[in-house]
């Protein structure tokens, strides 16, 4: 059957830091997601928060437009043929376009850090194009970068195919791009890492598609 996209719906209640967008990027609308309360406001002539820590290095490209956050559905989504929640973890999707898909999951990981998540227990896969934090961390070594990931206190950015990233309580697919079948394998993978939750990020007819035809 296929899958109801549905917004996320990430239910933790301790605040946490939000990331500033990047200079030079237009952020996009931080789509509503439901929660324990609303968040009091800051103080007046409180100053705005810093960025989140422990994302290095020059501000990322600009990439193609989210797509604007479709309207609230009611009842339980459906997962797609192949890839069906469990008893540990639970699935949510974000509709989004492939050139789209890099930036929302980063507007997940900011939401899931704005509820209380701790960062350590956050891990952002791609299926296409390699994340620019991931780019940017390689290129000082293989060595250093898997060292960050080992060390699982802050959220580590990953291939889909990197067997050596390890499962995590949140992981956060961005489907962006790769073949067919390289997605099908990738997010049955990805369920299994996730020890509490699993979001998708990407064309839900293409996921839809791949995980069908490859069931």
């Amino acid at each position: 059957m296929p899958l109801i996209p549905e917004e996320p719906q990430i239910h933790e209640s301790v605040p946490g830091p939000r990331a500033t967008p990047a200079a030079g990027r237009t952020a996009p609308t931080p789509r509503p997601v439901p929660g324990p309360g609303p968040r009091p406001a800051p103080p007046r002539g409180a100053p705005a928060s810093s960025a989140r820590p422990g994302k290095p290095g020059p501000a990322a490209p600009p990439r193609g437009p989210v797509a604007a956050p479709p309207a609230q559905r009611t009842g339980s989504p459906q997962p797609p043929a192949g890839l069906t929640s469990t008893a540990e973890a639970q699935l949510q999707l974000i509709p989004a376009p492939a050139a789209g898909a890099v930036d929302a999951a980063d507007e997940a990981v900011d939401l899931l850090l704005d509820s209380g998540r701790a960062p350590g227990d956050i891990l952002v896969l791609t299926t296409g194009e390699t994340h620019p934090w991931a780019a940017h961390e390689l290129s000082f070594g293989e060595a250093s970068y898997w060292a960050q990931h080992d060390a699982a206190d802050d959220v580590f950015y990953a291939d889909a195919t990197a067997e050596r990233a390890a499962g995590r309580p949140v992981v956060v697919v961005a489907v962006n791009g790769g073949t067919d079948e390289a997605t099908a394998r990738a997010l049955p993978t990805a369920m299994a890492r996730a020890g509490a939750l699993l979001i998708v990020c990407g064309d839900p007819q293409r996921i839809n598609s791949v995980l069908g035809a490859n069931a």
